[in-house]
């Protein structure tokens, strides 16, 4: 077998560790299955959350090149997991989502998700769940966190 063979053979199983590893983490988090099916019912309003945190020139560059990419996977058609797969097939768009988000509120605070949110102020503090992002800010959610009234 050629070297690159076994490169990207390592690679993937690599890949799909981790994706592994951050399904679990997101699975213990407290919520268990329902926790991804609402992750992946929230994916329209978190791509619109995720568009505009990438246009938000106030952020960090290094985190909106981390939302660009992000914004490039969800649109891609390939997927770690083909998304007809039941549950499954969002819920590794969440992970990524969940990942993606941790580092925005690490690097800009959880007030840009705040300011940014498109949805309701349930879907909120669900994505600020998923984000790590401690929950004593959403009543004090910016203006276009309650445009909407579903989750």
């Amino acid at each position: 077998m050629p070297w690159w063979a076994g490169l990207l053979i390592s690679l993937a199983g690599a890949v799909v560790l981790i994706w592994g590893v951050a399904v679990v983490l997101l699975w213990r988090s407290g919520r268990g299955l329902d926790g991804l099916r609402d992750a992946a019912r929230l994916l329209p309003d978190l791509v619109r959350l995720v568009s505009r945190l990438a246009r938000d020139r106030s952020l960090p560059r290094s985190v909106r090149v981390r939302l660009w990419l992000l914004v490039v996977y969800l649109a891609s058609p390939v997927d770690l997991i083909p998304d007809f797969v039941p549950v499954l097939g969002y819920a590794d768009d969440a992970v990524v989502v969940a990942l993606v988000l941790r580092a925005v509120v690490r690097a800009a605070g959880a007030e840009a998700l705040d300011e940014h949110w498109p949805g309701s102020p349930e879907g909120l503090t669900l994505v600020r769940r998923l984000a790590g992002a401690p929950a004593s800010g959403v009543a004090s959610a910016g203006p276009l966190s309650g445009r909407r009234g579903r989750s």
